[in-house]
């Protein structure tokens, strides 16, 4: 079966369609262009089947090129039999495979290869033969050598043979395998000594779970305990079953040399087998927990960077502080910096910093003030709203600000401002549009993953670009306003190429059409098409340069428009022109109804954002956790979603956990079915650790 028959057969697609879209990966379209502009071809697959398709073709192709390295290594020790060439084509996983290869591999000098060298392979087969009435001792006589210097090294030199060869056996390692991932069990203990300073892992003190059911936040928290030297964290299997499926596949008989044997089969899982097996389960569960607490990563940087925009207001933005102050910035309607200062509103000098913020309001003529939720947040938010200035306070959440202020980005943006100055003013462009501002700081620093820094880096990296390229995309840029940093996510740019866009713009002045993005260096018939559906030029004259509509179908607008005895701007503009207008007429062979009926929803709202609209949300006047009681009713926030609930700002400086079990009446499989990120809520307060800064909430 060829390569996208066995991706069609693995994810249950079409073969067909799974080869287009093959085709124009490798032609180096991305995963959102073929989404949103090539559906005919993908069959209608979403970016979430597109990805898979893509990760799962990179996974059949790691498995071919390891096929061609074995076959290779084979021939070239003359080992490649019929047999074992079709066993190894065969073989759908790494796992099999390399079970298949295991015995020819290249040995180091285990205890086996020397008895081997040492000529006891014949007394293994003997003793494997268990042929009654032999004496072990009477068939080990002959094999006594200058390096063999006993009967015990001879038999223990021919145990050890047996032992490797069971422990290579690839009928038993899959069984094995099933055992230890189905049955077997973590068991996880302090190392003693360790109580007191890793007591935050005491939860795992002396812990025992099921392999298969160990959700991925325990794997991973019981692993970084063992990471820092404070657990000891094995995987057991009974081993009454374990010898069971040893000896179907190497039958003991009850005699002498069956004893042998039965002591080179337990030794082999001791010492060889066993090990072997934990390590992959260890690394099989850690492989399962990284994809889960990926995915929930994803799911919640999805929420995050879709959060409802402010969009085009006016806005001062505060970073907060005692001892150093507020810094404080104005921004204009595109987020531009204007001016700077900094307010000391809690710290004595109330009267001083009202007039400097009144000043600012009315100079500038801000609509709204965003303030970060960290240090001194909801103190001068509460400052600021005595001052009855008539304008919305808004709290945001400040993650991974300070990483921005200090970053390259920064720097190039505000080379000659100060890194506090730099954070306010991430904090009014995260209120302004949170997407075009998060996009600048690494993903694993906006406060929403779960156990980020424990996971597989490279696997992490890519689920996170592939959700912010989609978020991106989905929403569209301005091509004029836009950063490098959020240009280069878009299909298509490269940040080398997003640069050069930014460069083109600075230097030529804006862009009056889509059409331009061609006479800028690399960008290329491909880049081109790649990226320019997703990029906006307003106020264009050709009104679809700020729409989804893709240049390529400029022209089936245009007749779209002629016949309906208009240009496209009055199609655009009246809505009853647009309803006669019969879709099938303008199919074509390679443009069929999904294309004309994502084209027809764009003329409907051009340029539409899928983002909600922003509402604003104030905290109730609760400042510390010593303002909590139990029972206490409050709205919040999420802040972040993960396996065992969901974290709630409700403006203490401290998120409370509202554990899975408080999340519902209903009995659901994941916090996200109830919660996201960004989400407003409700919670009861069901208790607090002071000592510990943890707060337990409800939503029941």
């Amino acid at each position: 079966m060829n390569i996208q028959g066995r991706i069609a057969s693995e994810l249950s697609l079409e073969s067909g369609k799974v080869a287009e879209v093959l085709t124009l990966i490798e032609q180096g379209a991305t995963i959102p262009f073929i989404a949103r502009y090539r559906k005919e071809a993908s069959g209608g697959m979403d970016e979430v089947v597109l990805a898979s398709l893509r990760d799962t073709w990179q996974k059949l192709e790691a498995l071919d090129k390891r096929k061609a390295a074995v076959l290779s290594s084979l021939k070239e020790r003359e080992l490649l039999t019929d047999q074992l060439e079709d066993q190894i084509s065969a073989a759908v996983t790494l796992t099999e495979l390399e079970d298949i290869y295991l015995p020819f591999r290249p040995k180091r000098r285990t205890r086996a290869v020397k008895a081997a060298e040492n000529g006891l392979e014949p007394l293994a087969d003997l003793l494997v033969a268990q042929k009654d009435g032999d004496d072990p001792a009477k068939l080990a006589e002959s094999f006594i050598t200058e390096e063999v210097i006993d009967l015990e090294a001879a038999l223990s030199g021919a145990r050890d043979i047996i032992a490797e060869r069971m422990a290579q056996h690839s009928g038993v390692r899959a069984e094995m395998r099933k055992l230890f991932l189905n049955k077997g069990y973590f068991v996880c203990k302090v190392i003693k000594g360790k109580e007191e300073a890793g007591s935050r892992f005491r939860d795992w003190f002396d812990w025992s779970e099921k392999v298969s059911s160990a959700p991925s936040h325990r794997v991973l928290a019981m692993r970084r305990g063992e990471r820092e030297l404070f657990l000891n964290l094995t995987v057991r299997v009974d081993e009454k079953v374990a010898t069971s499926i040893m000896t179907r596949h190497f039958p003991v008989r009850s005699n002498p040399c069956g004893d042998q044997v039965l002591m080179a089969l337990e030794d082999g899982f001791k010492r060889l087998l066993g090990p072997q097996m934990e390590t992959e389960t260890r690394l099989v569960s850690k492989a399962k927990a990284d994809r889960e607490a990926i995915s929930v990563f994803a799911v919640n940087l999805r929420e995050l960077l879709m959060a409802a925009p402010l969009g085009g207001k006016r806005t001062m933005a505060i970073d907060p502080g005692f001892r150093t102050g507020c810094k404080t910035v104005c921004l204009d309607e595109q987020g531009r910096f204007l001016e700077h200062t900094t307010i000391f509103p809690v710290t004595g000098k109330a009267d001083s910093a009202a007039s400097e913020v009144r000043r600012l309001i009315n100079k500038h003529r801000a609509e709204y003030i965003a303030v970060g939720n960290g240090t001194a947040g909801r103190e001068t938010e509460s400052f600021l709203r005595q001052l009855k200035l008539n304008i919305p306070v808004v709290m945001v959440n400040e993650s991974g600000a300070s990483i921005y202020s200090a970053s390259q980005i920064a720097r190039d943006e505000f080379s000659d401002l100060d890194l506090t100055v730099r954070g306010a003013i991430s904090i009014g462009r995260r209120l302004q549009d949170p997407l075009a501002e998060l996009v600048k700081i690494d993903p694993g620093s906006v406060g929403v993953g779960q156990y980020q820094h424990d996971v597989d880096q490279k696997q992490l990296r890519q689920a996170l670009d592939d959700t912010v390229m989609s978020c991106v995309n989905s929403v569209g840029v301005n091509l004029n306003t836009a950063s490098a940093k959020l240009l280069s996510y878009i299909s298509g740019l490269s940040p080398a190429r997003a640069s050069s866009v930014v460069k083109f713009r600075d230097e030529a002045g804006k862009f009056t059409s889509r059409a331009q993005l061609k006479k800028v260096a690399g960008i290329g018939p491909v880049a081109f098409q790649q990226c320019a559906g997703f990029l906006r030029v307003d106020g264009a004259s050709n009104p679809l340069d700020s729409s989804a509509v893709h240049p390529e179908s400029y022209s089936v607008v245009k007749k779209m428009a002629a016949d309906a005895g208009t240009d496209v701007r009055g199609l655009m503009d009246r809505a009853d022109l647009r309803k006669r207008i019969k879709l099938s007429n303008y199919v074509t062979a390679e443009r069929g109804m999904p294309t004309l009926r994502d084209i027809a929803a764009e003329l409907d709202k051009p340029g539409r954002d899928p983002r909600s609209v922003f509402e604003t949300f104030s905290f109730a006047d609760v400042h510390s956790i010593d303002d909590l009681a139990d029972g206490m009713k409050l709205p919040g926030l999420v802040t972040n979603v993960t396996d065992f609930g969901a974290f709630v700002d409700i403006g203490v400086h401290i998120d409370g956990l509202v554990h899975v079990s408080r999340l519902s009446t209903k009995w659901i499989k994941h916090p996200s079915e109830v919660v996201h990120v960004g989400m407003k809520v409700d919670v009861t307060v069901t208790g607090t650790e002071k000592a510990r800064k943890r707060i337990s909430l409800s939503m029941i």
